[in-house]
């Protein structure tokens, strides 16, 4: 099975199926700010501008990879692309496996001709190292999209239930090491949704890593994905068996911030409103990534992205006015409550 039909069977069931975790949360209900009932602060002037891996952006906001390699996937990206443009956002790409298959898939992931100013994130499964990818594969996918830097994605729980799945995860540090030593740009590691540990965070940094995206438990639940995949009831049951597995998206910022204070961090994982970015923001996030309160408007049109976009983006500034944040680095030191 070919990597494009596999990631148009994944777009299909994100958007017709209930995926989500049954049971567990992204624990940011867990905690609530101190409200400031006197901020000291315009509204209007509320600065949301922060710098990530050296580049300006307008607010500390990524849309998540997704997909490509599909022609409805082209389309997606490019509706993303456009708003990422206009709003001055980060942007990941799905997997670009899919056009090393297939060159003719490329163009299904390329967006800077409609984003050339946006941080932009090329992006292929780490565990593709031990399956003959390497170094020149990695700085291919850079290359192939004009991208600022490399998201390595980390999914060991999916590759175990694919039925095509790949799950050689020996020896995979050390190859992550060598890209790291050896690509022209930044290397991001993520996890898909189930999030990473504080002991992986360290490992990775000590492997030369430049940021690392938590992506935790709690928002879309892959292995409930792969289940409706599966023909076997057997296997289904197994999958379905995880759909509460992994690290709440919260409690991995936490934890992984507690153990290094200063690296660059992205927040996703069931990431769905402002209130909750601010949160993962003064959880110790640098960034936060928002993918699935997307798909659908993508689908649509940039128009209907952006009106998500703006609904996220406010809230998240009235949000920081409401604790007295007149910046980002304000809002790193407002204290939550609770957890």
């Amino acid at each position: 099975m070919s990597s494009s039909y596999r990631k148009g069977e994944h777009l299909r069931i994100a958007l017709e199926k209930n995926v989500g975790f049954r049971t567990l949360t992204t624990g940011f209900e867990k905690y609530r700010f101190l409200h400031c009932a006197l901020p000291e602060l315009d509204l209007s002037e509320v600065d949301t501008s922060t710098v990530f891996l050296g580049k300006m952006l307008k607010a500390p906001f990524l849309i998540s990879p997704m997909t490509g390699g599909t022609e409805e996937a082209g389309r997606v990206n490019r509706n993303l692309a456009l708003v990422a443009q206009e709003l001055g956002w980060a942007m990941g790409v799905g997997s670009q496996r899919a056009a090393f298959e297939d060159p003719s898939l490329a163009s299904t992931y390329k967006v800077r001709d409609i984003a050339p100013d946006i941080l932009l994130f090329a992006n292929l499964g780490a565990v593709q190292l031990n399956y003959g990818y390497g170094v020149d594969e990695c700085r291919r996918a850079v290359e192939m999209i004009q991208a600022d830097a490399l998201i390595l994605h980390l999914n060991p729980l999916q590759e175990a239930l694919q039925p095509e799945g790949n799950a050689n995860f020996s020896g995979l540090l050390a190859k992550i090491e060598k890209v790291c030593a050896s690509l022209e740009v930044p290397v991001i590691v993520k996890e898909v949704g189930w999030g990473i540990s504080p002991e992986v965070a360290l490992k990775l940094k000590e492997a030369g890593v430049a940021a690392i995206d938590v992506a935790g438990a709690g928002g879309t639940c892959w292995s409930l994905i792969e289940m409706h995949r599966i023909g076997r009831e057997s296997l289904r049951n197994v999958a379905e068996a995880f759909s509460d597995w992994g690290i709440p998206t919260a409690e991995a910022v936490r934890n992984i911030r507690q153990v290094l204070p200063d690296f660059p961090l992205i927040a996703s994982g069931g990431i769905r409103t402002g209130i909750e970015a601010a949160k993962a923001i003064a959880l110790g996030a640098d960034l936060v990534g928002i993918g699935a309160p997307f798909l659908k408007p993508a689908l649509l049109s940039p128009e209907a992205v952006r009106e998500k976009a703006e609904e996220i983006l406010t809230a998240f500034r009235i949000a920081m006015f409401c604790v007295g944040a007149g910046s980002i680095k304000a809002l790193k030191q407002k204290p939550l409550v609770g957890g």
